[in-house]
């Protein structure tokens, strides 16, 4: 049925998507090139890849990436449609259903989403310094604000676990806004918490009260909030060989001749025991695309195509940090990077 509604709407964002060649309505900026948002994790692969396409066409302007943390990118993202929104999110995480349904209220309505890798959730400390064997369990008692509904009280390392070092607990981490934080409180703090049999139980008679016990993370400065530049992290701890870190693999990577990685569970974060799961902060990393950006912006289609050209297991990609996804995912999504297939709600729950 014809809803005049929302055609007027669509007409305006075509209009406003028209101007993008040219100076780009509210943005501040041109609009002849690629706009994409969010995860500091994804930057510095989402920058190569821009880089890349730079290269392999210089008759293209290379794309302009921001490190706006997960959560800022999706709202932004979710804003609307037209040259002064971007066409792209990174994320550290997949997309909330929360989050879809705020961009389809704001007309964005057709997302393509590319899972482009897999990442981990790195603890780390200086090389030479502080060196303990994780678990999900010693992570969460450490750094809940309330851990199972009782007082936090541990100052020291060894107050959560003899076996671990008598030094004080400080670990630099990302904040809030961060899909970082969000793998953490997923992968590590909500996995520690629900070894507690009272906590399972909680999650079935009370579940916003368990979400806050098991994913609330300390503010008495055991764990600092360090921004959304992973760097900063890294700076931080090789300054301290008492501190740790909690960032993207891609960064212990980088950093290697600075900074060791500490196990969980036994496991070491290495590129293989990420691709096979085995470390237990593995997470996949995602791109959403707008399709109605597509053919209004100029090296949007083409930058997507970078991205599969740079994502395989040899890839340049993988020389920076990125773990390439199992060959079905990768697969799967190399259609959606040719078919430009979307996202239903469906599939988010």
């Amino acid at each position: 049925m014809f809803n005049p509604t929302k055609f007027a709407f669509l007409a305006a964002s075509a209009l406003a998507l028209a101007a993008c060649g040219d100076t780009g309505g509210s943005g501040g900026g041109t609009r002849d090139s690629v706009r994409a948002v969010g995860s500091s994790t994804v930057f510095p692969f989402a920058k190569a890849v821009a880089e890349s396409l730079a290269r392999s066409n210089p008759n293209l302007k290379s794309p302009i990436i921001e490190s706006t943390g997960t959560g800022g990118g999706m709202k932004l993202f979710c804003s609307g449609v037209g040259a002064d929104t971007p066409d792209m999110a990174n994320a550290s995480r997949r997309m909330k259903a929360s989050e879809f349904e705020d961009c389809q209220k704001n007309g964005v309505t057709d997302v393509i989403e590319l899972q482009v890798g897999l990442d981990g959730i790195a603890f780390a400390s200086s090389q030479g310094g502080i060196m303990m064997n994780l678990t999900p369990k010693i992570v969460y008692e450490a750094l809940a604000a309330a851990p199972y509904g009782k007082e936090q009280t541990a100052k020291n390392w060894s107050d959560v676990d003899p076996s671990l070092p008598n030094k004080p607990i400080l670990v630099y981490g990302p904040p809030s806004t961060s899909g970082t934080r969000d793998a953490l409180k997923e992968l590590v703090l909500e996995a520690g918490c629900k070894s507690n049999p009272e906590m399972k139980d909680l999650k079935e008679s009370d579940e916003d009260r368990y979400d806050q016990l098991c994913t609330e993370v300390r503010s008495d400065g055991a764990y600092v909030d360090q921004g959304e530049q992973d760097n900063l992290i890294v700076q931080k701890i090789e300054g301290n060989a008492d501190a740790v870190g909690v960032f993207g693999y891609s960064y212990l990577e980088e950093n290697a001749n600075k900074v060791q990685g500490l196990p969980m569970n036994g496991v070491n974060p290495t590129y293989e025991n990420i691709s096979t799961f085995a470390y237990p902060g593995a997470r996949p990393l995602f791109v959403y695309v707008k399709k109605a950006h597509l053919d209004a912006i100029p090296g949007l289609k083409e930058y997507i195509a970078e991205w599969t050209k740079n994502w395989a297991k040899d890839g340049p990609l993988a020389k920076i940090g990125l773990v390439a996804s199992p060959d079905d995912v990768m697969a799967k999504n190399m259609k959606a990077a040719t078919e430009y297939t979307t996202l239903t709600s469906a599939e988010l729950k």
